[in-house]
């Protein structure tokens, strides 16, 4: 799920026009307004889930630019996190999400990028 801005930024632009080629490839990749995860109190950081038994999480600052996690030194790009209450809250705020966001497909026809 992908959520953006409106109007979207460029960098979400260009997200949302790499996202179709992994639509084309089975991907089901949903969009969500941000004042509608603003309302569902979604987490204010990017994440993937796998299996809903890994959590990657990212931060992302208002420059669109993935800030990592910082480990002597060495700037991580994600979080890796298996804390079963973590991914958990992950699952749970995917699921709130889920059915109120749009098929991106949906979005793309209506925002394309200029990137």
């Amino acid at each position: 799920m992908r959520i953006i801005d409106e109007p979207p930024t460029d960098g979400q632009r260009f997200l949302m026009a790499s996202a179709a080629a992994n639509a084309a490839v089975g991907e089901d990749i949903r969009v969500l307004a941000r004042a509608q995860a603003v309302c569902l109190e979604l987490p204010g950081y990017d994440f993937w889930l796998f299996g809903s038994r890994l959590l990657v999480r990212f931060d992302i600052d208002d420059r669109d630019v993935t800030t990592g996690v910082e480990a002597v030194e060495v700037v991580e790009v994600v979080e890796v996190v298996e804390d079963p209450a973590d991914v958990l809250a992950a699952c749970r705020a995917r699921d709130r999400a889920w059915p109120l966001a749009t098929p991106a497909a949906e979005v793309w026809a209506r925002v394309r990028s200029s990137v």
